[in-house]
Formats: structure tokens, C-alpha cells, sequence
């Protein structure tokens, strides 16, 4: 069984993300959807919240799983066995970064490959900023979100919750 992980802040998650999702979980038997602890950003929403909305948008596939950690990728894609790193690449804005990232897990653990997967042409512009900073000022988000995420944000910002955790 071919098993990849999926790792991302998804801060909040996005339909580009569920795009890519999407895409992997036709290639592979398990797609591990897994939100990383980045002690570099600052979250609006804590780990929890982000699991259970990846949890509620993600429900209807069947080999998608969600999970959370506070480490190194590669560590726990070793952990649960997956053969690959699922990464999204939107514009080559993103490539210097995601190449750099993948050269350093490949030194960190050879044996997990990275997979660049590209959401479709409709959300390479999208990112959880993008949607965090639309949302603060009460705009329709609905096209860019899940609707649970839209809910969660528009209840975020309705209770002057908007600060990042």
C-alpha cells in the first residue's frame, strides 16, 4: 500500500489545498493530511480547530486521513510509513522554497520521495493569508473555502476573535 503524508499549517485550509488533496488520493492508497505545528507562524485557528476542519471538509474520501505533529516531516512520515511528501506548487514563486525543502528531506531520510502535485489553474493565486486577511474585513470567502471554514471564520471575526493564537 502506498501511503504519503500531506503536511501544511492549513491556517485556514483552502479549496486549493482540497484540490490537491484531491489529486493525491487518486494517485495513492492513503493520503495522511497532516497539520504541522510551525513555531514560526502565527495561527488564527489552534491545531484542533484546523483538524476538525479538515476532518468535516475531507469526509467524503475514503483514503484521506488527518492527523497533526510537532517535528520533522520526514520523521513522521517515517513514523506512519508513508513512501512520499505530497507538496502543492501554485506559481514558481513557490518552487525555490518547495526545492529547497525537498533536498533537505531527501538528505534527512533518502527513502521519502517529494511529490509536487499543481492545484488547478483556479486556485494557484489562493493561500490561507489571502483568505485570513479577506475574512478580517468580512468578505464572502465561500468560493475560496470549504464551507465549514467559511463558518468558522466568519464566527472568528463576528466575536473579535481574529487574532492570531
Amino acid at each position: 500500500m502506498k501511503k504519503v503524508i500531506y503536511p501544511g499549517t492549513f491556517d485556514p485550509v483552502t479549496n486549493g489545498h482540497i484540490d490537491v488533496i484531491k489529486r493525491a488520493a487518486e494517485l495513492f492508497d492513503e493520503v495522511v493530511v497532516t497539520v504541522a505545528i510551525n513555531p514560526v507562524k502565527k495561527a488564527m485557528f489552534t491545531v484542533a480547530e484546523r483538524v476538525e476542519m479538515l476532518e468535516k471538509s475531507l469526509e467524503n474520501f475514503d483514503n484521506v486521513f488527518v492527523d497533526s505533529f510537532d517535528g520533522l516531516v520526514v520523521d513522521h512520515g517515517r513514523e506512519i510509513g508513508a513512501v512520499g511528501i505530497i507538496r502543492g506548487l501554485r506559481a514558481i514563486s513557490d518552487f525555490e522554497y518547495e526545492f529547497q525543502m525537498a533536498l533537505m528531506n531527501r538528505k534527512l531520510n533518502n527513502e521519502l520521495k517529494t511529490i509536487f502535485l499543481m492545484p488547478h489553474e483556479k486556485y494557484t493565486y489562493l493561500n490561507s493569508t489571502i483568505i485570513r486577511n479577506l475574512a478580517q474585513f468580512n468578505a464572502d470567502v465561500s468560493e475560496f473555502v470549504p464551507p465549514v471554514v467559511a463558518e468558522k471564520l466568519k464566527e472568528r471575526w463576528e466575536n473579535n476573535l481574529g487574532h492570531l493564537t
